[in-house]
């Protein structure tokens, strides 16, 4: 069995701790680990649970792979989407990339952002499900539901006697009547108090040749774009690099209403292990830890006099929070974000409208993220802009040089070694050195410990555009 994760999401209802260069499967939302990294590790202890496939952006990779070496797990492949697609095309890809060299496994189909407090539960579920897609079913999981919620497509269970493909299906395992979208309150009501009904999850099993014969009659456009896409991918470091053009093409498409919605093989296993997909800040603070007056506190909180709010500090930034509640607040480096839990999920429209406005807060933090590290843009002004910069050991920036600006660096700690035009030095703590415009240059950490760096730069343009590669270990030349 192979595990197919699919880490495409921009979480912008998270917003502005979700970004869309940073978004929220890569961030420690509940624990320690990053969700992705969480969704990764909830594997252990599934037997014969081969190395996974990963379908990310283009624009994230290195942080897919960065967060796979920190927690010490190989990918079998990370498959980059120039484009989103939804579902369909990026699980048939995954299945095509599954099936070469004549192998077909099973493939289990996770997202990266989605919380599950029972592992054990979910290891015996995955073990159910398997029984059934090793005779040729395609299974989703569905969640018994805790409440009636409007937010969640939901899966009517049939009866055993209404399944008529493939002999009897083991215990534990439904066909599916139906999928039903979105109701209101009142018939998510009526959908609990019934029993029948199941959260959608969005996660799956199947084999992959099945999942194949099925797209192949139902949906046989997307099938032969990925082909395509595919058969013409180009392997870039770590990754593949799926044909732009032709994954383009494909049409745009969830898994459900390609393939789950249509065919006859659809099935249902049962999956009560407390699971979120976070798609709101009132869900992230249903899963999350609260002291006794209901309050979720990260970071720098003091809090009098107040019940049932989410209160983040994320940039060490201290939060007061006196005679308030049911309030999400969240403080980042550059913006800070105030919202009713009820409206929660209207935080999208902000998200949209800093996209209508152009602003950088709607895809980047104010620390941006770099296959080599990072960088945090501390200040700037009409003709300079000052960034702390953190280079990981071994890795190196581009040879590269500015046509319109002039740079200074200081080392604060660890050891640089800088191409500086035609000379290479080694700096170390409270050493400094001039970039001069248009010199061609790069910045480089020889060492074991990370090194940080002050850079001032001035001139008539600072944008990241003004960057010329000549040579770069990451291939973004």
């Amino acid at each position: 069995m192979i595990p197919v994760i699919l880490s495409g999401g921009s979480g912008s209802r998270l917003w502005p701790l979700s970004r869309s260069l940073f978004p929220k499967q890569f961030l420690p939302l509940i624990t320690e680990e990053s969700m992705l990294q969480q969704t990764v590790l909830r594997l252990m202890g599934i037997t014969e649970c081969e190395r996974p496939i990963l379908i990310c952006n283009e624009s994230h990779r290195f942080i897919v792979a960065e967060q796979l070496r920190q927690i010490d797990i190989k990918a079998e492949a990370i498959i980059l989407e120039s484009v989103g697609r939804n579902t369909a095309p990026a699980i048939a890809i995954s299945a095509l990339a599954a099936m070469q060299h004549g192998k077909d496994p099973l493939l289990l189909v996770l997202a990266a952002d989605h919380v599950i407090a029972n592992t054990g539960a979910f290891h015996t579920a995955v073990a159910t499900a398997r029984r059934a897609a090793e005779t040729g079913a395609l299974v989703t999981f569905g969640i018994v539901p805790s409440h009636a919620e409007t937010g969640y497509g939901y899966i009517e269970q049939g009866s055993h006697s209404d399944w008529r493909t493939g002999g009897d299906l083991p215990p534990g395992v439904h066909p599916v009547a139906r999928f039903v979208e979105k109701p209101n309150l009142s018939t998510a009501q009526s959908y609990v108090e019934s029993g029948r009904y199941l959260w959608n999850s969005g996660m799956f099993l199947f084999r992959a040749s099945a999942l194949i014969a099925e797209l192949e009659q139902l949906a046989p456009q997307i099938l032969s774009a990925c082909r395509s896409s595919l058969a013409t991918a180009k392997a870039d470091l770590d990754f593949l690099r799926l044909d732009s053009e032709a994954f383009a093409s494909c049409p745009e498409d969830s898994i459900d209403y390609a393939v789950m919605e249509k065919t006859d093989k659809a099935v249902v296993v049962p999956l009560d292990a407390g699971w979120s997909d976070v798609g709101s800040w009132n869900a992230l603070w249903e899963v999350s830890e609260k002291n006794p007056d209901g309050n979720v506190i990260k970071g720098d909180v003091l809090v009098v006099d107040s019940q049932d709010n989410y209160l983040h500090s994320a940039n060490g930034r201290l939060i007061a929070a006196v005679g308030i509640s049911d309030l999400v607040v969240v403080d980042t480096e550059d913006a800070v974000m105030v919202a009713h839990k009820g409206q929660v999920q209207q935080v999208k429209k902000i998200v949209d409208q800093l996209k209508a406005d152009g602003r950088k807060e709607a895809a980047q933090h104010r620390v941006v993220y770099r296959p080599w590290g990072c960088y945090d843009s501390i200040d700037n002004g009409a003709r300079y802009q000052v960034k702390r910069i953190t280079v990981k050991p071994g890795a190196k920036l581009s040879v590269q040089m500015h046509h319109h600006r002039a740079e200074h660096w200081v080392v604060v700690s660890g050891t640089a070694k800088v191409l500086n035009g035609d000379k290479e030095v080694l700096l170390t703590e409270n050493q400094s050195i001039y970039i001069p415009v248009g010199v061609v240059h790069a910045l480089e950490n020889p060492g074991k410990i990370p090194l940080e760096l002050i850079e001032v730069q001035s001139g008539a343009y600072l944008g990241e555009d003004d960057i010329v590669r000549f040579e770069d270990k990451y291939g973004r030349i």
